[in-house]
């Protein structure tokens, strides 16, 4: 080990104490007002509006102009708005024509404070799961975290995001044009509309999972009159008591005939590139498998391999599965 190695290592080691000492003093100095609910610093700008939120109570900006989105920015595009900066996964590539100068903040569940900062953000928005930073990042600017129980419940997230954004109006016209593309599909599709059954599965690296009625995209086929598969129609509630999971289930390779259907919808993702090679891997297996070749839907060749958007959480995935719906289920008829 030489010297330059040791000095390298001492100088990032000062480095990372420095980070840690900053947000440190960010914690000290932060302080709780009046009442139950936290309220941070901007609370008492005449040019905001107060809103109530999973860690308190945040004034935002009328006129915010420097937006960050800890989570993917989605709904915030859909509204109109263009983030600064966001956390931008692979199914944010599904868009990424709409994401032409934002910058990447970091991973899911994982943004960087340093990149944060760096933007100078005038709002910051994300979900509960950020709580651990709000008393950070509501010191670096106001921040709004809204509720997130499962990917089933999206619209909601999507309307409460068109609230804090100022947007409601906005988000009322987006989820109407939502709700008129569905009507649209179901007048295409007519009498079959009633005798499809539409099978979700997911292919991991080590299993296979289905997903229910209430995960992110059973809500769009739902929403769109199509029925599903005996082995994927619970509920939210059903699927939590019977699987211990809301939205999903895995199953092994002996019982592949539950992802039976008229129409099978599949997909692998990943955070990472390994991950995604191992999944598409797995997928190939599955697809040689006998069990698998002998479904109803593989032998009358109605498996499509969709995007990763279908376990997406906002309104431009949900609209990217109406397209797939149009373009398997009505196209190709």
């Amino acid at each position: 080990m030489n010297d330059s190695y040791i000095k390298i290592k001492n100088l990032t080691r000062w480095w990372r104490f420095g980070i840690v000492l900053f947000c440190s003093l960010i914690l000290s100095v932060a302080c709780h007002r009046g009442g139950s609910l936290p309220v941070n610093y901007q609370s008492t700008n005449a040019a905001c509006r107060q809103v109530e939120h999973i860690a308190g109570i945040t004034c935002v900006p009328e006129k915010f102009e420097r937006l960050v989105t800890l989570d993917d920015p989605e709904n915030a595009i859909a509204l109109g708005i263009k983030p600064l900066g966001a956390v931008l996964s692979d199914i944010s590539s599904s868009w990424q024509d709409k994401l032409t100068g934002v910058k990447n903040i970091g991973k899911i569940g994982e943004p960087s404070l340093e990149s944060i900062l760096a933007l100078k953000p005038d709002l910051i928005v994300g979900s509960e799961y950020h709580k651990n930073i709000y008393p950070i990042t509501s010191k670096i600017a106001p921040t709004v975290l809204l509720k997130f129980r499962h990917s089933g419940t999206w619209k909601e997230v999507f309307t409460n995001v068109s609230v804090a954004l100022g947007k409601k109006e906005v988000g009322q016209q987006v989820m109407a044009d939502y709700y008129r593309r569905l009507a649209e599909f179901k007048h295409k599709m007519g009498n079959k509309l009633s005798k499809i059954k539409v099978s979700v599965v997911r292919v991991y690296p080590s299993n296979i999972n289905l997903y229910f009625l209430d995960s992110f995209c059973g809500i769009v086929l739902q929403d769109a009159g199509l029925s599903r598969p005996e082995s994927q129609n619970y509920t939210a509630s059903e699927a939590k008591k019977l699987f211990g999971n809301p939205i999903q289930v895995p199953i092994g390779n002996e019982l592949v005939e539950k992802a039976d259907g008229d129409v099978i919808f599949i997909w692998t993702y990943e955070n990472n590139v390994k991950g995604n090679q191992t999944a598409q891997y797995k997928l190939e297996q599955l697809k040689a498998s006998p069990l698998w070749r002998n479904l109803k839907a593989v032998k009358e060749n109605k498996v499509y391999v969709v995007p990763s958007y279908w376990i997406g959480s906002g309104m431009l995935a949900a609209n990217a599965i109406i397209d797939d719906l149009f373009k398997y289920l009505v196209d190709t008829h």
